[in-house]
């Protein structure tokens, strides 16, 4: 640690033009954090709810996939990087395909159980209604289960941008660069802000995601009341 308090090591690092214009600036470590996380979401959803929908669809495989998938739960995510960066070397790499793991089991596990959940007697409307098995999936259990898929989404979303500071330690960029800098050069300032922009951040995506839940529940209560 510096000899310097804390206020003095925050206005420091603060009123550094570096901090805001450099190329380790705050707006480029934001952005490198929320495209980081992004991409690690959205290739984990693309990985893994088409197989759970149709894994649910069919009532088979369920258990020997969520095996599967659940290895990301099970395994610590630092572990995963560690092993991708003896693999892949250093670099941002490393770091998505461990946060792929930790953001693909909610999301199955949230699909599964949604799909699972739907009322039998409206399936079996759907096919008494001539309706096809691609047709029932995609007219009936998806728009059912859409809001319960949407709280998988938000819990791998809220886990990903919290962890996402792990691609620091891969020498790779986001938020997680000023906590690991701020060890690294004991500056007491850099580190505080770094973990806060990270909370500031997880909490803000939490909220906007949240926000547009709510929206879809309802739309699909009311639809389901048009019936």
């Amino acid at each position: 640690m510096t000899d310097r308090p804390l206020v003095e090591e925050l206005r420091l690092f603060l009123g550094d033009p570096e901090t805001w214009w450099g190329p380790a600036s705050i707006p480029l470590r934001l952005a490198e954090h929320l495209l980081l996380s992004a991409v690690a979401v959205l290739v984990a959803a693309a990985l893994v709810i088409p197989p759970a929908l149709w894994a649910a669809h069919r009532r088979r495989g369920v258990v020997a996939a969520a095996a599967v998938v659940n290895i990301g739960r099970a395994v610590p995510t630092f572990g995963i990087l560690v092993v991708v960066v003896v693999w892949l070397g250093l670099g941002p790499w490393p770091a998505l395909v461990a946060l792929v793991a930790l953001s693909g089991p909610p999301m199955f596990t949230n699909t599964v159980a949604a799909v699972l959940a739907v009322d039998p007697a409206v399936l079996e409307s759907a096919w008494g209604m001539g309706m096809t098995g691609r047709a029932v999936l995609m007219k009936v259990e998806l728009p059912l289960a859409l809001p319960v898929i949407a709280e998988g989404i938000r819990i791998a979303i809220s886990q990903v941008i919290a962890t996402a500071t792990l691609a620091a330690l891969a020498a790779g960029g986001g938020l997680g660069r000023f906590i690991v800098d701020g060890f690294a050069k004991r500056d007491q300032g850099e580190l505080l802000i770094g973990a806060v922009l990270v909370a500031a951040v997880a909490v803000v995506a939490e909220m906007l995601f949240t926000r547009g839940q709510r929206r879809l529940v309802p739309s699909q209560a009311s639809a389901e009341g048009s019936r």
